[in-house]
Parts: structure tokens; sequence; C-alpha cells
């Protein structure tokens, strides 16, 4: 996949649907309801970020992804409720090798919605439009060691462990272990059907 191909589809990043999700576009409008969850120190504990101030943090955090939306330069999607249009979290791309055909990613998702499985449904849908869409071969998760939640979501997924990065990290003043798990392109390929097809449906925005 080449890197001018991501850029002109993330520019205009397509919306994908699950059964209960709709993972599209961040915008502005989504600022209490990130705020909501980016606030709370135990939703960013194993992640490199920290917890956003006030609400004036996240609009002017939602205005900076709108303009590297428009320059293809994001991979993310807000993750929300089909129902209600509520955002709930984050799932998307963190990065890509271009040449070797990966993609990593990373999803966070507001403690309101933790054990309905909404991480693992939005995370499939992901996995499905890196394959299906942009070809990748292999992709790739992270978790701080410790994140038990985070790895039974990769796990569940089909994604594989395949070892610990020992201090790879240093955040907050202290180094973390990070632990790799990934899935192929022909591992996903013959997950249960239940699992590859949460997805019902992608058009785009």
């Amino acid at each position: 996949m080449k890197r001018e191909t991501i850029h002109r589809i993330f520019s205009n990043i397509p919306e994908l649907r699950t059964e209960r999700l709709v993972l599209r576009k961040m915008l502005a409008r989504d600022t209490d309801d990130m705020h909501e969850y980016a606030k709370r120190a135990d939703v960013t504990r194993y992640l490199t970020w920290n917890p956003h101030p006030d609400r004036l943090y996240t609009r002017d955090y939602l205005e900076y992804v709108s303009t590297r939306y428009a320059a293809g330069e994001f991979f993310d999607w807000a993750v929300t409720d089909a129902v209600t249009g509520k955002m709930i979290g984050t799932c998307g791309f963190t990065r890509f090798d271009y040449v070797s055909n990966i993609g990593e990613v990373g999803y966070v998702l507001n403690p309101r919605f933790w054990g309905r499985e909404y991480a693992l449904e939005a995370l499939l849908a992901v996995l499905k439009f890196g394959f299906e869409h942009l070809k990748l071969n292999r992709i790739e998760a992270r978790h701080m060691e410790g994140n038990e939640p985070s790895r039974r979501v990769m796990e569940k997924a089909g994604m594989t462990y395949e070892g610990t990065l020992r201090s790879a990290l240093y955040v907050r003043d202290e180094y973390k272990n990070v632990c790799i798990y990934s899935i192929l392109r022909s591992e996903f390929s013959v997950l249960p059907p239940a699992r590859r097809t949460l997805q019902s449906r992608s058009r785009r925005l």
C-alpha cells in the first residue's frame, strides 16, 4: 500500500458500521462526549497521553484533528453508539509501514461502556477494513504490561501474542514494558464468521 493511497483514503475517512456502532470522523461536536472520558486518570493509566485538563483542551484537540484529517494524516475513528450517536471512544490506526504493508491499531473507550465488548466490535471493524480495503498483510497492536482488559480485546479479536518489549516506553517518570500482538490477513480470513462479519457496511462521509 502506497503512502499516497492511505492519505487519499483517510482524507475522506470512510464511515464503518457494525451491529451496534458507527465509526466516523471525529467532529467538534464530540467535545463533551470525548472530554467525559478523556479527563479521567483511570482511562489514561495505560496510555501515553495525560488526562485532558478541561473542555477547552478537548475542543482544541478535535479542531487539530480536523486539520490532520484534511491532510490525510490521521487514521482514527470516533466510535459512536449507533442509536444515540454518542461518541464513546476511538479506534483506528496509529501508524503504517508502507513498504511491508503493516498497520498498527489502538483504541480507547469510555468506562461507562466497558465490559460490553464495544472495543472488540470496533477493533474487528478496523481489522476488516485494514485487510479488505487497505490490503494490509499484518496488523499489530500493543498494550502496556498490566492492561488486562486491552489484552483480552486483542486475544478475542484473534490476535497472537508475540512478546514483551522490556522498558520500551518511558511514561510518567517510569519505564513500562510493552506487549505486542498481531494478526495476519490469512489468519483473519479464517476467523469464525461471527467475528469477521460484525461490520455490516461502510460508506463515504
